[in-house]
């Protein structure tokens, strides 16, 4: 069942997704060789509870974290630990919060002094990508549109892996709800976009294969290749017949811009 979002839940919605991406702002300067993932996760925790708002994933299905801070060929859902940082690593960081009985959800991979060009150019592209399936949520059009194009940008432009076996999803007063929002699709398939719909669009974008495999922790999943990922992920609302994106990367962007350690892919 898919719970369409009141104008007024939205809005409720499009703070937490800002308080979201301001987390993700904050820990720019953190982010360099040295620190330890555990040190990351710990600084997002405080930031939120001093924002009067509660890390969404620690304790969600037995997660031991508040947030999943997956590294190189490490997909998605990787647990927080006292692995340091290192020059060439691609930092995903995947974060949500929960305040005022909605969920705000976000994810944005960043290269620590990253020279490789191949590593560069998948992290753009997959930003592209992203961008090209929020262009496709307008009332009147699927979901299989917005996978279609994410696909057609990244597969079959690229050569890139699309993971098929995490996707995006809904979001509302659940931090997981209906409907699914795969990365792969076809054309005029899939669910009908309409107005209050609000969903999690995330592509995960392997350098090699688009197979995977989970790591013995029970979470962490990884490339079956051993190649680089990247994954990044907004909120969107559809509202007055179009696409309304309640988080923004902007905010962290200019944030990389000042840092001495990221690599400004973009």
């Amino acid at each position: 069942m898919i719970h369409y979002k009141t104008s007024e839940d939205i809005e409720i919605m499009s703070e937490n997704a800002m308080l979201v991406n301001l987390t993700h702002a904050m820990l720019v300067p953190f982010i360099k060789p040295g620190v330890t993932l555990r040190h990351i996760d710990h600084l997002a925790y405080e930031y939120v509870k001093d924002h009067n708002a509660e890390p969404a994933f620690l304790g969600f299905n037995g997660f031991p974290a508040s947030m999943c801070i997956s590294v190189n060929d490490e997909i998605v859902h990787g647990i927080p630990s006292d692995r340091e940082i290192q020059e060439g690593d691609l930092l995903s960081l995947d974060f949500g919060v929960y305040k005022n009985g909605f969920y705000g959800d976000s994810a944005y991979t960043f290269p620590v002094a990253v020279t490789n060009p191949e590593h560069l150019k998948l992290l753009r592209v997959t930003v592209e990508a992203l961008d090209k399936g929020i262009e496709q949520i307008y009332v009147g059009n699927r979901l299989g549109d917005v996978g279609f194009a994410i696909q057609e940008h990244t597969e079959k432009k690229n050569g890139y892996g699309v993971v098929r076996e995490l996707i995006g999803h809904g979001i509302g007063r659940d931090l997981h709800e209906s409907p699914n929002v795969p990365n792969y699709g076809r054309r005029g398939n899939g669910l009908k976009i309409t107005n209050g719909l609000v969903i999690c669009v995330e592509p995960m974008i392997n350098l090699g294969t688009y197979k995977v495999k989970q790591l013995n922790d029970g979470w962490t999943i990884v490339t079956a290749d051993g190649s680089m990922s990247a994954h990044f992920e907004h909120t969107i609302a559809v509202q007055k017949d179009e696409a309304q994106v309640l988080t923004n990367f902007d905010i962290i962007n200019k944030e990389i811009k000042k840092s001495e350690y990221i690599t400004d892919f973009q």
